[in-house]
């Protein structure tokens, strides 16, 4: 499921700070009502708040209303007034799912009821006893884990045709994904496109992609796009793209992901798509090309695309692009695992209408979506914490790192 609203658009800019000005009441859509303190805990799976690990608590009592709060995002904030800020011993660490400020907000559209964790145990697939369709690697029904059930599994990733190496680092990209789901990840031989004047076709090399086939014959495939000869600007359908994968998918995929730099849509009346995913075989692409800082676009066409009146630096574009990129692979990897949307906290599993939403968003997983991964993976919550700790002081998100930091504290009791 995409993270966001196909043909919404917004505009894209190096700042993740909010405006100063006075934000007009935008109301949640119609039937959706905000989940309460007592809501929040059951989807916990607890009934009273006492009987809650420290690891899945929030930190101390819910002070704010539903549908208000605080995010943090690579060191900004939006706040309500009256309210401690993070930084205060007194505000918690889980806020909320803010109210809409955009009638694009996806909880402005969409009428979600959310997953809780007691629904996460009964409807997920891969915490059955029985093996995953189309899974051919080993099952261990016994196992209580995904790595226990499936031992030589793995989250698989490739990339689709050339990066701009100053965009986005693949392996950093990996390796956070390692460390957020804490699950064994494979960077996969890239795919190779051949991209011409309204023309796009795969380059499959069986030799230089370690396959397993018999046959070596390098496969052509063309994939459907469109492509507009003003301003040269293509993009590729992603059913075909997804069509593509599926013929791809190694034994030990637990799932395949591929990210390209391409720009990506669904129908003839998308702006763009994000990517999608096909959940029940595993597959899923994503395009990282709208998350780059240094373009903006028209929300009105999707073939106008320009780069900013000031740019941002590199080091700022470096690290935007690893602070987007990294949550949304997250983010749909954990959806193939069978997690939907949160509607319970502000998370990095919200639902996004449109790009602007998604930037603002935290990276980190809600008390409930934590326990729901935690289930599903196994790890020591603290461990995981400081391994993203690594991660963040490493490539420069210090809202991130300052937040990770405080919860580890908190844990610790220090």
């Amino acid at each position: 499921m995409p993270k966001y609203a196909k043909t919404k658009d917004s505009s894209n800019s190096g700042s993740t700070s909010t405006s100063s000005k006075r934000i007009r009441y935008v109301p949640f859509a119609r039937g959706f009502k905000p989940r309460d303190e007592n809501a929040r805990l059951l989807a916990l799976g607890f009934k009273k708040a006492a009987n809650i690990p420290k690891e899945f608590s929030c930190g101390s009592a819910v002070t704010l209303k539903p549908g208000s709060g605080t995010a943090s995002v690579s060191g900004t904030s939006r706040s309500t007034p009256g309210v401690s800020s993070p930084s205060s011993p007194a505000s918690v660490f889980f806020q909320p799912v803010p109210q809409p400020t955009s009638g694009d907000d996806w909880l402005a559209q969409y009428d979600e009821d959310g997953q809780t964790y007691k629904q996460f145990l009964e409807e997920n697939p891969w915490m059955s006893g029985r093996k995953v369709k189309y899974i051919k690697q080993t099952f261990c029904s016994k196992g209580t884990t995904l790595g226990e059930r499936y031992p030589d599994g793995k989250i698989c990733i490739l990339q689709l045709g050339k990066f701009d190496n100053k965009s986005i680092d693949l392996p950093d990209v990996i390796d956070y994904t390692r460390r957020f789901l804490c699950l064994p990840v494979e960077e996969l031989p890239p795919l190779d496109l051949e991209v011409t004047e309204g023309k796009v076709v795969v380059v499959d090399d069986p030799v230089t992609r370690l396959s397993t086939g018999r046959s070596t014959r390098i496969k052509r495939t063309e994939l459907h796009s469109r492509y507009n000869a003003k301003t040269g600007h293509i993009q590729l359908r992603v059913d075909s793209v997804l069509s593509k994968l599926r013929t791809l998918i190694p034994q030990q995929a637990l799932c395949l992901i591929a990210l390209t730099t391409l720009d990506l849509y669904g129908d003839a009346s998308d702006l763009f798509v994000a990517g999608m995913a096909a959940g029940l075989e595993r597959v899923a692409v994503f395009s990282l090309q709208r998350y780059d800082p240094t373009i903006t676009f028209s929300k009105e066409h999707w073939y106008d695309l320009q780069s900013v009146p000031r740019p941002v630096s590199a080091p700022e574009r470096s690290r935007l692009m690893i602070h987007r990129s990294c949550k949304l692979v997250v983010h749909e990897i954990l959806h193939l695992l069978g997690v939907d949307h949160c509607v319970f906290f502000d998370c990095c599993m919200n639902g996004s209408g449109h790009l602007a939403e998604d930037f603002r968003q935290p990276m980190h997983l809600c008390p409930v979506d934590l326990r729901k991964l935690h289930t599903l993976v196994g790890f020591e919550v603290q461990d995981r914490y400081k391994s993203l700790l690594e991660f963040y002081s490493k490539q420069g998100l210090k809202g991130e790192a300052e937040w990770v930091q405080k919860r580890l504290k908190y844990l610790s009791g220090s």
